[in-house]
């Protein structure tokens, strides 16, 4: 091929600039085409280049236990409750350790500026230079002991009762901040799905809009429908272009909402997997007795009562003595050694008892009493209208359950008349028996129903989720 185009006859100068042109360009040709005939028979590698585009990943099939599961670990409020609930039991374990006997094992060497004469206060038979400091017992002394320290009082009793209520009240608002973000995904994640759902519903009312457009416009030139017909199924299309555009926003922010949740970038690509068949409602018996067992809010509040209660014990303990006892065991001599002179033994022990009784602090802890008090009666008041609110609002979801149970029925056959009654309105315009502002009502009441299937469907499932987060089975 580079042969042919050496061989091309050459250009006079007086030739004319359009057959240079044309010689030019299939010069341009040749080259080409030879370039690509070398570059098919010996490829040339080129190391800089970087590798090829990566072959497209499956989305990540999401179910809703997986999508709960991937929340707990993103969702910040959720964290904070573990990390709370963790906290309070270390908070539980110190206030127990603080019941039992403590121990340390000091070493000190203490120097002291001699006052230039000598004693007997040492250990052994002769003197010592004495030191100036009269609370010290030598010039060098030397101490290696291990002491023991116990105290009991009423006051650490009661803060091992308050670490326990808080404890049992952190876990109370964990189990709050799982159930409530369970419910949260669940309405994200059937929230997607429906707007998924309504993208194609709008999809399928765009398209039937544009069939009709053509329909409305062959019957025109038909001489079957006026023109007028023509005009209505225009405005309905560019209706069903609006709402196809809006459908398509809502889906994306659906999706990119419940990504937020689910990955480190919510613009992942992911599907959603959903149980077909809406699951049944347990018996209005079986729930409320699972609620008057296994109520987080009911329990976090009897916990803060018990935390008051623990508070009130602390106060009043310090109307009680204390009682300490010590023993230290080693050495505190002038020479860090068991023998000091003379065979004198430095290792000892020495043990002491303390009974602190109080007497008098201007009626403090009388005023420290009845603050705790105050706090606990506002506790119980907080206990008894806890257990009123679960009942109303338990009441509240089963029926809010109940009717969006059976709506979801009743929005499942209206789909199934709309389309008998679109497909017949069609057939009856085909033949000339109805007009165009019937074949439009029934596309519009068929999106409307299929639309309203999906937000039935919606308000179900958040309605179950709300009933499951009294229960916990979920």
């Amino acid at each position: 091929m580079l042969l042919d185009v050496y061989n091309q006859p050459k250009i006079q100068p007086g030739g004319s600039c359009r057959t240079t042109r044309l010689v030019a360009g299939q010069c341009l040709l040749f080259l080409v085409a030879a370039g690509v005939a070398i570059s098919a028979q010996a490829p040339i590698a080129n190391p800089t280049a970087g590798p090829g585009p990566s072959p497209s990943t499956q989305p990540v099939v999401i179910t809703l236990d997986e999508a709960i599961h991937r929340a707990q670990a993103n969702e910040p409020n959720y964290v904070s409750a573990a990390a709370g609930n963790r906290i309070a039991g270390l908070d539980r374990s110190i206030a127990r350790n603080g019941l039992l006997p403590s121990a340390v094992y000091l070493n000190q060497y203490l120097y002291t500026q001699g006052n230039g004469l000598e004693n007997q206060a040492g250990q052994g038979a002769s003197s010592q230079p004495a030191p100036k400091f009269i609370a010290n017992n030598a010039v060098r002394e030397y101490a290696s002991q291990g002491s023991v320290t116990e105290v009991v009082g009423v006051a650490g009793v009661a803060g091992v009762h308050r670490a326990d209520a808080a404890a049992a009240m952190a876990a109370a608002e964990l189990e709050i901040a799982r159930r409530g973000l369970v419910a949260a995904v669940t309405e994200l994640f059937y929230g997607s799905i429906a707007a998924d759902h309504k993208l194609s519903v709008a999809k399928q009312a765009q398209q039937e809009a544009m069939d009709f457009t053509n329909l409305t416009g062959k019957r025109e030139q038909a001489r079957e429908a006026a023109h007028a017909d023509v005009v209505k199924a225009q405005l309905q299309q560019q209706q069903r272009q609006r709402e196809l555009q809006d459908a398509t926003v809502a889906a994306e922010r659906a999706r990119l909402e419940l990504g937020v949740l689910l990955f480190p970038d919510p613009r992942s690509t992911y599907s959603l997997k959903a149980d077909e068949a809406p699951a049944p409602l347990a018996p209005r018996a079986d729930i409320e007795q699972a609620a008057a067992k296994n109520n987080p809010e009911l329990k976090s509040a009897l916990s803060s009562l018990n935390i008051s209660n623990a508070d009130v014990l602390a106060a009043r303990a310090a109307y009680l003595p204390d009682f300490g006892l010590n023993v230290t065991y080693g050495i505190d001599a002038p020479q860090l050694a068991i023998n000091g002179p003379d065979g004198v033994r430095n290792l000892g022990y020495s043990a002491s008892v303390t009974l602190d009784i109080p007497i008098w602090d201007w009626f403090s802890t009388q005023h420290r009493v009845r603050q705790s008090e105050i706090r606990r009666d506002v506790a119980k008041v907080a206990l008894t209208t806890t257990q009123r609110q679960l009942i109303a609002r338990l009441d509240e979801a089963y029926s809010e359950a109940v009717a969006a149970r059976e709506q979801l029925v009743s929005l499942e056959a209206s789909v199934s008349t709309a389309g008998e009654s679109l497909r017949l309105t069609k057939l009856r315009y085909n033949a000339g028996e109805a007009t165009v502002l019937e074949v439009v009502d029934a596309q519009s009441a068929f999106v409307i129903a299929e639309n309203s299937l999906e937000d039935g469907r919606l308000r179900f499932e958040t309605a179950r989720a709300n009933l499951q987060t009294f229960t916990g089975t979920m």
